[in-house]
Formats: C-alpha cells, structure tokens, sequence
C-alpha cells in the first residue's frame, strides 16, 4: 500500500467550496452531487456516481495510523528494502525490459526510480488495496483535515466514470484513493494516464506497461529532467559545517568537494546538490541532485522519499549505504516533546505528531546552530536538555 504523508502537489488544484467539510454525511454528498452538475457534469451521471456512496470508517483509521513515518530512515529503509524486493525488482526490470527502455527513451526516467515506486506502492502491483475508491474519496473529503486535497479528486472520479474508466460500486484502490500498480490519484490518471500496451484503454490495476508509462509521464510532468541523476551516497569528513545540509540548499559539486564531501563510489555529477544527513553526520550521507526534490511532489514524507530514491540506486547497482555511527534519536513521545518546545519558540513544526518531518528538521537545525551543537538537524536527548 501507499505510505501516504499527506500532501501529493500534483493533486492541489482549488475548487471553489473546499472549505466545507464536516456536518451531516448525506449533506455533504448533495452538495458534492450540486457542485458536479454546477461543473456541466450530467445529472444522471452525478446521480448514478453517489449512488450508494458511504462514509468509510475504516479509511479514517488508516489515515490517523501513520506511525510508520516516525521511524528514522536506517529503520525505515531496512523494513521497506529486503532481499526478496531487490531480486524481484531485478526479476521485473528484465521481464519488461522493453517497457523500461521506452520509458527512458520517451522521458529519460531511469528504471530503477519507476521499480521502486512500483515495489514500494503495491508489492509490484501484488496488494494494490481493497478500499471502494470513490467512498475512501468522499470520506476524506468530508473530513476536515485535507479537503483541498481530496475534493478535486472526486470530479475527477467522475469525469474517468463518464468516460468509462471507472466503476463507483467496484473500482478500488489505497485508502487514500489511489488506483493501481503506482497508485495515482484520479487527476493524474486523467492528466498522465497512457495506453502503454496499446489497447485502445489506460488501466493502471492490470497492464503493467499502462501502469510503467504513466507513472513515467506523471514524474516528467511534475518536472523530472530526463537522463539526470537524483541521489549518490557519499562520505563527509568529521568536521565541517553542518548546517549547510539539508534539502533545498543545493551548492556546486565542486563546493562540497573542497569541503571534503566525496563520492562514496564512481564519481559525482556537475549538477548542484544538497547534503542530505538523514541520521545526523555520524549517519549515512548522500548528495540529493535536483530530480529528488521531484519526489516530494509525489510524497511529502522525507523518510518514504529518502528511502525510496536511495532504493532506485540499488536497485541499478549501488551498494549498500554506509549506516555509519548515528548518535541514537529520540523516541516518539521525546519527538513530540521536541516538536512542542520548538513550537513554544516560535518554530512551525507542524502538527505535533512525532514525525521528524521537513519544518522540525529546519527548526531543530536553527535551534542547534543558537546552541553550538553540529547543526545536522538531527535531534538527539542532548537537544532536548539544552532546550
């Protein structure tokens, strides 16, 4: 299943009744069924469409369980990578080899990021979710936690039932409403969806190619450079400055290198990169070059997209990373001590959910550069006392 963190920016589009959510399910269904009809959709299309549609519980659950996301990355990529989904990677990659070589003919997207996803998402389209995909919608929708994010989909939903591709009653999916073997949301199947076996029809639950090529167009649309690089592992030595590290704070490779930062193995591109430390500086490292900021567009969770592009490596051949020594973490109940502390200093954290998400990161990094600690971003008990 997909670890959703709870933002997919291809999905943010504005509808103009996104702030109402909550009150009365059936209430809130005539309202869905109003807006459709006020966007030119047919009355006994959008009457046919919510026929039925019920608030599923089970989906809110789902969506209030993420606690996978609090493991630190070594944790969380030695759960999500086993042996069993690298040979199958492998296994799959030679079995569609002819899919992959188009795909990085047309868009220049390298096999192993599309082999990742697809592994990661549905076990290689084994477990693509059994929850009613227009039901997960709707409830999360009515839920007032995300519905700029799950209203859109809904049209959506309805335009792929108009146009055949989609069956209210059977079509299932993820609880968070995504659909087949790389789980995409209504919109992008709509926007991104490719007949890769050339049927005449784009189903992403049963075509692999289908389900491959329109992954592949979704990434080059969300601004994947064809033929680049996204992540390399490197080394770093003891002592420099840390607080340069981080997502977003790309430099020229040249810079680092006079810092002391090498490749681990092979040589580095001449693509400006960031220093990710996930763990901390005693932790493994990588540089992150600009196509891994393009995973944040499919999956806002630092850990899940960490994880997922350092597996698109190995899966073409990188070794595996160096774990080094991390100074050990906090638990989930100091992470939210952590987050509420930062938060009291003036720091936007986010929720306060124990995640070590992209806003504590930053936040802990100011806080240890006011401290003199090495500004890592990593937050350890010593942190926390200083604090």
């Amino acid at each position: 299943m997909r670890f959703l963190s709870g933002l997919i920016a291809a999905a943010f589009f504005a509808s103009p009744a996104l702030a109402q959510c909550g009150g009365g399910f059936n209430t809130f269904v005539k309202g869905l069924k109003a807006e459709a009809i006020q966007q030119g959709f047919d009355k006994s299309t959008v009457d046919s469409f919510f026929n039925g549609a019920q608030q599923d519980g089970a989906v809110l659950k789902a969506d209030r369980a993420q606690g996978v996301f609090q493991k630190p990355f070594i944790d969380f990529s030695r759960r999500l990578i086993s042996q069993n989904r690298i040979d199958r990677g492998k296994a799959m990659s030679g079995k569609y080899d002819a899919v992959f070589d188009r795909i990085e003919r047309e868009y220049g997207i390298s096999r192993g990021v599309l082999l990742a996803f697809w592994a990661f998402e549905t076990d290689y389209g084994a477990f693509q979710g059994d929850f009613n995909t227009r039901n997960a919608l709707v409830t999360l929708a009515h839920d007032c936690r995300r519905p700029e994010l799950f209203r859109p989909q809904i049209f959506a939903a309805i335009e792929l039932y108009q146009q055949g591709n989609f069956d209210p009653t059977r079509t299932t999916g993820a609880w968070a409403g995504e659909i087949g073997m790389v789980q995409m949301l209504p919109r992008d199947i709509l926007e991104n969806g490719v007949d890769g076996d050339g049927d005449g029809k784009v189903s992403l639950k049963t075509s692999v190619p289908d389900a491959l090529m329109s992954g592949a167009k979704m990434l080059s649309h969300l601004g994947w450079q064809p033929g680049q690089p996204w992540l390399q592992e490197v080394t770093v030595p003891a002592q420099m400055d840390w607080s340069l590290s981080g997502p977003g704070k790309p430099r020229p490779v040249s810079e680092w290198q006079a810092m002391g930062v090498q490749a681990r193995s092979g040589s580095l591109s001449d693509l400006p990169a960031s220093l990710i430390l996930p763990q901390g500086h005693k932790g493994p490292a990588f540089l992150a070059y600009p196509n891994f900021d393009v995973y944040f567009e499919w999956n806002q969770s630092f850990v899940y997209v960490l994880t997922a592009a350092y597996f698109g490596t190995r899966l073409e051949g990188a070794q595996i990373y160096d774990a080094g020594n991390p100074t050990p973490g906090l638990t989930g109940a100091q992470m939210k001590q952590l987050q509420t502390k930062l938060q009291a200093r003036g720091h936007d954290v986010g929720k306060i959910d124990g995640i070590l998400g992209a806003g504590t990161r930053a936040a802990v990094q100011a806080e240890q550069v006011q401290l003199g600690l090495p500004a890592d971003a990593w937050p350890t008990t010593q942190l926390l006392n200083q604090l």
